[in-house]
């Protein structure tokens, strides 16, 4: 990737993370893709991204973390479930040194489909 520019796909995005990061962020992929066949990827803001009647998630690679972009509307209803997380409005931090919640990534998943779902197509 040039410097300065940004990943071209999904695909660029995560080829360019070292193996394990590449690991975790294939699995997000993939947990996505079996939840929102009909959604499709795109790379916004320098980030992975699954659009369907908008955006659907984010993820990303950090020095220290993956971050997950769910919004502030799925994240609402999983208030105890997130609590081992660092959190921002609509982000979560999962840590490099612990395994990915896959539960909580599909339950998020799940809701954000749903609610993409009842929107009105772009």
């Amino acid at each position: 990737m040039k410097k300065g520019s940004g990943p071209g796909s999904i695909d660029e995005y995560i080829l360019a993370c070292p193996a394990p990061v590449q690991k975790r962020l294939q699995t997000i992929r993939r947990l996505v893709r079996r939840l929102a066949p009909d959604a499709t990827e795109k790379i916004s803001y320098r980030m992975p991204t699954f659009y369907l009647n908008g955006n659907l998630v984010y993820f990303a690679a950090h020095a220290k973390h993956i971050g997950f972009y769910p919004g502030t509307g799925a994240m609402a209803s999983f208030k105890l479930q997130l609590a081992p997380y660092q959190k921002g409005k609509g982000t979560l931090q999962f840590p490099m040194d612990e395994p990915l919640p896959v539960r909580l990534i599909e339950d998020l998943v799940r809701i954000r489909v749903q609610q993409n779902r009842a929107k009105r197509p772009r």
